[in-house]
């Protein structure tokens, strides 16, 4: 209910309203976003494009759904065509540095951060039709009806692509740790 105000409010003007969603959302987004691209700069454009289309859109956009789902899927269609535009130039990406704030001390950072950099590292050896696949379904909370809906395959398929991509996610963390 707030989100259809917050849009609402938005579409009559109100920065405030825009910015409560941004800070809402962006933390989201953001992880998203570096779990399908692997890279710092890309990562802040495609999130920082999100916001704008947004705005832009705002006075046909008509929230139907969850505004936190609408805007992961807006980020991964975006995260998909970098990651197309990338292939067509041929330009390595600079895996980003993970950031922790699960940490209590100085101990457990340097855990939780040697912990999300092998996660990091297994999500990009994976398919990136699995690894988005699985971001949207934990990160977005989508089901995966509205995953394929989203990506315009069978639902079967969305449910594939996470299966195996877990699969090969173990497989990979296993193989770490020995």
């Amino acid at each position: 209910m707030e989100d259809k105000l917050l849009v609402l409010r938005c579409k009559r003007g109100s920065k405030d309203a825009l910015g409560r969603i941004y800070e809402k959302y962006k933390n989201d987004l953001l992880i998203l976003a570096i779990a399908l691209l692997n890279n710092a700069s890309a990562t802040e454009d495609v999130v920082h494009d999100v916001f704008v289309t947004f705005v832009q859109s705002l006075e046909r956009f008509q929230l139907t759904g969850s505004l936190k789902g609408y805007l992961l899927t807006c980020t991964a269609n975006l995260a998909r065509n970098a990651n197309k535009a990338k292939q067509h130039r041929s330009i390595e990406a600079n895996p980003a540095g993970p950031a922790c704030s699960c940490a209590n001390g100085p101990a457990q950072s340097i855990i939780c951060n040697e912990e999300l950099q092998r996660l990091s590292d297994a999500m990009a050896q994976l398919p990136y039709d699995q690894r988005e696949t699985i971001m949207l379904h934990f990160q977005a909370e989508m089901t995966f009806k509205n995953i394929a809906t989203s990506l315009g395959i069978p639902v079967n398929t969305a449910k594939s692509r996470y299966r195996y991509g877990i699969d090969k996610l173990r497989l990979i963390l296993n193989e770490v740790k020995k």
